[in-house]
């Protein structure tokens, strides 16, 4: 059975995108100021930067989505009786 359009949909819910969407970039910002702080200071700014920002951000939004999944998929398992 292919979950992934399942998955899609849970992902895209727009209550589902602003939760996770709103934990990316907190968590993503604190990611970024203690990470690359002391560069983004100097203004050495540049794509390799860039790409740092980018995944500091993009972690916690896989991170968070991977969480709202295996809730789905507990509650999948919890209503599932064995028949």
């Amino acid at each position: 059975m292919n979950r992934l359009p399942v998955w899609l949909k849970v992902i895209l819910l727009p209550a589902h995108l602003r939760r996770t969407g709103t934990v990316a970039l907190v968590v993503g910002a604190w990611l970024t100021a203690f990470n690359e702080g002391d560069v983004l200071i100097s203004g050495i700014w540049n794509q390799h930067l860039a790409i740092k920002i980018a995944l500091n951000l993009l972690t916690p939004f896989v991170v968070a989505n991977l969480g709202l999944l295996s809730h789905q998929n507990s509650e999948e398992d919890a209503g599932d009786t064995g028949d």
